[in-house]
């Protein structure tokens, strides 16, 4: 049997990004357990992505925890010990300290594409991959940003993003490999760190595979 990792995310588009890149391993996937709290006021963006991120490094330490007790108590399955966190956050094309998460409702959604509609913005993603195959948790992380440049969105092309359900879960209410795609390029940076997750931890996370085969 392969390596199993698990994608402490509830991300579909995260989840199929690295199930397409990684076909020799065993995808364990689900978001993480508790609550999550916004950065402070008066944060750029990317330190708000940090600060979320750190807060799910150690909600993944609690739970990879959880889950070896209650496997030591029980015939449970065994726990992955390669774990993947990330955040990711779209930045306000007028304000650097303004973050637009996943949008709540249509509405919400229907504003930040108004927002983003013919500018270029910044997209900050912060990933973690935590190693807990040893006492001496190895935590690799990092943050990175890209550049995307959107069309001028007409109104039909608003209501169609809206209607498709595409904004759902996404930050920024978009989806770069998704209907938006059409509208949307990557001008600088990469294009899985508006996918969700950043480059440098993708290529820690081959090291570490590349030595586990």
């Amino acid at each position: 049997m392969g390596l199993t990792v698990r994608l402490a995310s509830s991300s579909s588009r995260r989840r199929q990004w690295l199930l397409e890149r990684y076909a020799n391993i065993s995808l364990d996937f689900g978001g993480l357990i508790g609550e999550e709290y916004p950065a402070p006021n008066g944060r750029s963006v990317r330190d708000q992505v940090d600060f979320i991120l750190n807060q799910k490094i150690e909600r993944a330490r609690l739970e990879h925890h959880l889950k070896i007790s209650k496997k030591e108590e029980s015939d449970s399955p065994s726990v992955a010990n390669y774990w993947i966190v990330a955040d990711t956050l779209v930045e306000d094309p007028h304000d650097s300290f303004l973050s637009l998460g996943q949008p709540r409702d249509s509405i919400s959604a229907l504003h930040m594409l108004t927002n983003l509609s013919g500018r270029r913005h910044l997209v900050w993603s912060g990933t973690a991959i935590l190693d807990f195959s040893d006492s001496n948790v190895i935590v690799h992380r990092s943050i990175e940003c890209a550049t995307v440049e959107i069309n001028p969105l007409s109104d039909d092309e608003i209501t169609e993003l809206i209607e498709s359900g595409s904004w759902q879960g996404k930050a920024g209410a978009y989806d770069l490999a998704g209907p938006a795609g059409v509208h949307a390029r990557v001008i600088s940076g990469n294009e899985v760190t508006v996918l969700g997750l950043s480059y440098s931890s993708i290529e820690f996370l081959d090291g570490i595979l590349e030595n586990e085969s």
